[in-house]
């Protein structure tokens, strides 16, 4: 993603973008944490907080910003409203940071987890 002003160019790294939706994804309700985008044996693979961008793909598609997230959620919440929500907070983050919309947030559900209150 870049963008040419009258100083120079200005470009920001897809990973850069990825940071910024997984901490956005990360502190949304309902959340377990990211997922790897494939799946090994039918489970999903839970990353730790420093490799959370890796359940994170963005892509340029006619100079927009397109984000596939990979999540595990918290079971007996509603997919639907939490995935709403990681919608519009990946959105809101994204775009507040860069300046620049995003046409599509896509979430593809890996897994639901049971908490356990220990």
């Amino acid at each position: 993603m870049s963008e040419e002003t009258r100083l120079g160019r200005i470009e920001v790294s897809p990973l850069a973008i990825a940071t910024i939706a997984s901490r956005a994804v990360l502190g949304c309700y309902g959340v377990v944490g990211m997922a790897s985008n494939s799946l090994r044996n039918g489970l999903e693979q839970l990353l730790g907080q420093e490799n959370s961008r890796r359940g994170v793909q963005v892509k340029l598609v006619k100079d927009q910003i397109v984000i596939d997230l990979y999540v595990v959620l918290e079971h007996g919440l509603r997919v639907s409203e939490v995935a709403q929500n990681i919608m519009e907070s990946v959105k809101f983050n994204v775009e507040k940071s860069l300046g620049i919309p995003v046409a599509q947030v896509n979430i593809h559900v890996q897994g639901l987890r049971i908490s356990t209150n220990d």
